[in-house]
């Protein structure tokens, strides 16, 4: 089981990155996936996530109504569409899956995984 994240970059303040999450040896749609970031120094945040069944999404404060995480499962992919991007958003993203959404879907320890490898995302000052 394993996913890969991808489209990370450079990119200039108040521009847009569209990350990918891809599957591979397991049907992504059957699985919740959660976006989290980290940025030097600081602890592992949670950004977005999606459900299962209902497909429910969930954002954090700090990206509501700048970011959007949807499906393509025809891809065994999951995206997160970002843009008004700001400095505060420079931070390598990871994507992790589980078989639902864990009760507290913002605390990294409670995804079970798989996790993917990272991607950076820069936005300079």
């Amino acid at each position: 089981l394993q996913l890969v994240e991808s489209g990370g970059g450079l990119v200039q303040p108040g521009g847009s990155l569209r990350l990918s999450c891809a599957a591979s040896g397991f049907t992504l749609d059957y699985y919740a996936v959660g976006w989290f970031r980290q940025a030097p120094g600081k602890e592992r945040e949670g950004v977005s996530c999606v459900g299962t069944s209902d497909g429910t999404t969930y954002y954090a404060d700090s990206v509501k109504g700048r970011f959007t995480i949807s499906r393509d499962n025809a891809k065994n992919t999951v995206y997160l569409q970002m843009n008004s991007l700001t400095p505060e958003d420079t931070a390598v993203y990871y994507c992790a899956a589980d078989v639902q959404v864990p009760v507290n879907p913002w605390l990294s320890d409670l995804w079970r995984g798989p996790w993917g490898q990272g991607t950076q995302v820069t936005v300079p000052s």
